[in-house]
């Protein structure tokens, strides 16, 4: 089986090397490894540009069973490049829910709202592990990276089994320096490795424990009074105190609203077609009132060479 890695760093910078200490040991356990730097990436990003290997990536994606990202981290969040290349593979056809759905209604002969482009192969089961390291010590320079990187994998319900992050990698390549970091990251590797080709259900979570059961992680949303939603992936809890210390209690309504979870994928496309066929009816108003906008146009674009 094979697992794909990810590089949003430098070329031989640290996230690299842990991201080449993963690979090595999923190999070690079985798997084909393959690396992608995305600095080799060409993604466009506006009018002209006449080349975009998301779709180049996408299929790299969609031919493994598993996935392991390594990125830097910058103002304590992932390099904009890897959001862009997030949002260019993820939305309906990356999402399981849309193309199951899709996919029988189409065979049902069923009226369909707003159809989409889907790809069955989003269906087949992975696994994914990140690595995210940066030069700060503090954890609040880091909070935003691992969140951010779990939408790379929500919609196609990839199975996250491990994420680790990493402080202390100011300079190039330092991370060397650190052996345990190097080890973490072998594990991880051999996490994923371990695990290619289980479904979801069946996939076990060998990272950090964090606050969240779904994600793991423990960052969260405060929604009024004492309701709380995880950042990540939007399971819902109740804070509570117990024995002086801090905790989540989570019931299985508030688990099933995690954007992860796949009764909210559907939930979620049911709310598209519902909303997509409600709007229709005002399709011509919505043009008449729209072509205002369009007139009124004071915008400036820079000079071309």
């Amino acid at each position: 089986m094979k697992v794909l890695g990810l590089s949003a760093g430098n070329a031989g910078g640290s996230a690299e090397i842990l991201l080449k200490e993963a690979l090595r040991a999923a190999q070690e356990v079985g798997a084909t490894p393959e690396l992608v730097r995305i600095g080799d990436l060409e993604l466009a990003t506006g009018p002209g540009a006449d080349r975009d290997d998301a779709q180049w990536f996408w299929d790299r994606l969609m031919e493994s069973d598993g996935l392991i990202v390594a990125s830097p981290i910058y103002s304590r969040t992932v390099p904009g490049i890897l959001r862009l290349l997030g949002d260019k593979i993820s939305g309906p056809q990356a999402d399981v829910a849309f193309t199951a759905e899709l996919l029988r209604m189409r065979a049902d002969g069923a009226e369909i709202a707003v159809d989409f482009p889907i790809d069955e192969r989003v269906l087949k089961p992975r696994v994914a592990g990140f690595l995210a390291v940066g030069g700060s010590l503090p954890t609040y320079w880091k909070t935003l990276a691992l969140p951010l990187m779990h939408t790379l994998t929500a919609s196609a319900q990839i199975a996250v089994v491990d994420q680790a992050e990493f402080a202390g990698a100011g300079s190039p390549a330092s991370i060397v320096l650190d052996p345990d970091a190097l080890a973490r990251a072998a594990r991880l590797g051999r996490n994923v490795g371990e695990q290619l080709g289980r479904p979801f259900d069946e996939a076990e979570y060998r990272g950090e424990p964090g606050l969240c059961p779904v994600c793991h992680l423990s960052v969260f949303a405060f929604r009024g009074g004492a309701a709380v939603e995880c950042a990540a992936c939007g399971a819902g809890g109740t804070l509570r105190t117990e024995n002086g210390a801090l905790r989540v209690e989570f019931s299985p309504e508030g688990l099933a609203q995690s954007v992860i979870a796949l009764s909210e994928k559907h939930a979620h496309f049911q709310e598209v077609q519902e909303t997509a066929a409600r709007q229709a009816a005002y399709r011509a108003e919505i043009e008449r009132r729209t072509a205002e906008y369009l007139a009124w146009d004071p915008r400036m674009v820079p000079e071309r060479g």
